[in-house]
């Protein structure tokens, strides 16, 4: 029989025998950027941003990122919304939802730091002079961005700076009655980040209505930016900022 000391010792993912995934931090290389910024609905953002983080303006960034060497994960792609937030006075974002393609960071991402995400079918391609990303979650498209290639170059230092912002997650782990055991505001940075690249061009961004994938739930109202950001980083494991069971 495996030792109640081994357990306590070996115990870092599931399953036991065969963890989904490797111990971190977790190192991509070649990854790669798609973020349309756009203004929102206010009052949609307020419904789904949670306390005590603030919401200063109704922007949202919708991100498709390609991720073709990552340690432990492999190769996949994800997207999803993250919301320009401010958590005791300092910037950072907050990761509201994320859509990818591969199981070890779904469980992973999960379990570990809280990263809402789900299965479903993202993609980052090049088609001609046209940068896109596109969303399908089962059969139904449920996002498009669009973007002209690398039309301008952007400053490194004001991309580094973005990128170096914290991050932040609603880390939700439910006890075996369904109540939730762990429920707490976790905050995560990138680092080790060496920057190879970033541009902008025209962009847009349309998003359709899904009873499980629901991005249109944060309209799109105007679109301010679009950033092609290629880059290597690491992504170090998270510290627990709020707990709101305490």
């Amino acid at each position: 029989m495996i030792s109640e000391d081994e357990i306590r010792k070996n115990a870092f993912a599931m399953p036991f025998t065969s963890p989904a995934y490797p111990v971190g931090p977790y190192r991509f290389i070649n990854r790669e950027f798609l973020i349309i910024t756009y203004r929102t609905d206010p009052e949609a953002l307020a419904k789904v941003v949670p306390a005590p983080l603030e919401v200063r303006d109704p922007i949202v960034k919708f991100e498709f990122i390609r991720m073709p060497d990552s340690t432990g994960f492999g190769d996949y792609t994800e997207s999803g919304q993250v919301i320009p937030v401010v958590y005791n006075g300092e910037p950072g974002a907050y990761v509201h939802s994320m859509y990818l393609d591969c199981e070890p960071p779904i469980v992973g991402g999960r379990e570990l730091w809280g990263f809402p995400k789900k299965l479903a079918n993202p993609r980052v391609i090049v088609e001609k002079e046209t940068l896109i990303g596109d969303l399908h979650f089962g059969p139904v498209r449920v996002a498009t961005a669009t973007m002209g290639y690398k039309h301008k170059s952007l400053d490194e230092a004001a991309v580094m700076a973005s990128l170096k912002l914290p991050n932040y997650l609603l880390k939700i782990i439910p006890h075996v009655d369904g109540s939730p055991r762990i429920c707490e505001l976790v905050r995560y940075h990138m680092t080790d980040i060496v920057f190879k690249g970033a541009w902008t061009g025209p962009a847009s961004l349309e998003l359709m209505h899904h009873a499980l994938a629901p991005v249109a739930q944060l309209p799109v109202l105007e679109v301010l930016s679009g950033t092609h950001i290629l880059s290597d980083l690491t992504l170090d494991l998270g510290t627990v900022v709020h707990d709101y069971l305490a």
